[in-house]
């Protein structure tokens, strides 16, 4: 069995007591610490260490970052050219530290590496950089933040934006944002052994819930099987099968619609729209999953033009199945849909499906609570009322 490879990535020179200590509490984990100054990367003679080193990071299953007051040495062109950086860039809502890629350096392109490569990544920064950062975001806008000298990157004061600026794109990351400060490494120890602890927590409950959700599944399907059997043999018309059919295979889909609280909804479901401008008319204007830590489980936000929401319990790719469904929907032809429609409404439960709840409030007030509960959003896509070609 192989040991979890954990990449310690920082500046060497100013780090290198937290570095050595740092290797030790990973060794006695029983994993292999990766580090570039223990001999623990392969400089293969034929390219430089630079990319030797953004190459090891794809071998590794974890980054841990350190982030002090140097910024270390700039990485070179070919050793950039091995990161799409483009890529990357789209992962966070701050993007200047891209404005001049000359000025990454090798332990930020390491991490970029690792973010292009899906690899979890642990950050800390230590307390008297994150101080400064807290300053430098109040006055970067400001004309005299280029001439204000930060206590803690005195030695080399021009390097100081780098840093900062780096610290906000990994802050402003759509997913693995976390960023926490220390004073010594106690407190980076303290946040690994809980972390992973966790992790391993939530992974043995994932397991345990898919295996009870299978089970569940697997049972509910043998029987929607059985009903379709019973339905569909005691039909002789050809027309009432196929309404049938319909009414089982897009009923999750009409059900979805009847529930935004459009009273337009059956004349909407009867047009040969695309499936974005069907949610622009029902007044959806943005769309992004929410992921909720507490919960173990993803939901998705659909976002009202008067901004209350919908929040539906099922993962984003629920909205994808229902797009699908809806280019086979509008395939039919309208007396067919119209069957279809029918059928689902005139069922005698009305009731509200359980997995999508209407929240009368602004969701701005709600965010404010995610925050707090470190819950997140990510990828919002807006829609409108036009009709798209």
């Amino acid at each position: 069995m192989a040991n979890l490879k954990i990449f310690i990535s920082s500046t060497c020179y100013d780090l290198n007591i937290v570095r050595s200590q740092l290797r030790n509490f990973v060794g006695n984990f029983g994993y292999d610490p990766v580090m570039s100054d223990y001999a623990d990367v392969l400089y293969d003679p034929r390219i430089h260490t630079h990319t030797s080193c953004i190459q090891e990071v794809t071998n590794c299953d974890i980054l841990i970052l350190i982030i002090g007051s140097r910024f270390g040495g700039k990485a070179i062109p070919t050793a950039l050219e091995s990161v799409d950086l483009d890529f990357v860039k789209e992962k966070s809502n701050s993007k200047e530290l891209f404005d001049d890629s000359s000025n990454i350096s090798i332990t930020q392109l390491e991490v970029i590496k690792a973010i292009e490569s899906s690899i979890p990544i642990f950050t800390f920064v230590e307390n008297k950089v994150m101080h400064d950062h807290l300053v430098y975001e109040k006055n970067k806008d400001k004309d005299f933040i280029s001439g204000l000298d930060f206590p803690s990157f005195a030695e080399k004061p021009e390097t100081a934006k780098y840093v900062f600026e780096f610290i906000n794109f990994l802050r402003h990351r759509i997913e693995n944002n976390s960023i926490v400060s220390f004073n010594r490494l106690d407190d980076i120890e303290s946040y690994l052994k809980k972390q992973w602890s966790g992790l391993l927590q939530r992974l043995l409950y994932e397991q345990r819930f898919k295996k009870q959700e299978e089970i569940k599944i697997d049972y509910i399907s043998n029987q929607i099987a059985d009903i379709k059997t019973a339905i569909m043999t005691s039909i002789s018309s050809t027309d009432l099968k196929d309404t049938a059919r319909g009414a089982i295979k897009f009923r999750q889909l009409v059900d979805f619609f009847r529930q935004l609280k459009n009273p337009h909804t059956v004349d909407l479901l009867l047009q040969d729209i695309p499936f974005d401008s069907l949610l622009g008319e029902m007044r959806i204007v943005e769309i992004f999953p929410l992921e909720n830590s507490n919960r173990m489980q993803q939901s998705v936000i659909l976002l009202r033009d008067d901004s209350t929401f919908f929040e539906i319990k099922y993962p984003i790719g629920f909205i994808e199945r229902l797009r699908d469904n809806w280019q086979e929907f509008i395939r039919l032809t309208q007396t067919s849909r119209q069957a279809i429609i029918n059928a689902i409404y005139d069922t005698e439960d009305q009731r509200p499906m359980r997995y999508i709840r209407y929240v009368n409030k602004p969701f701005s007030e709600f965010a404010i609570n995610l925050e707090d509960s470190q819950e997140s959003v990510s990828h919002r896509r807006s829609y409108s009322n036009s009709k798209e070609e």
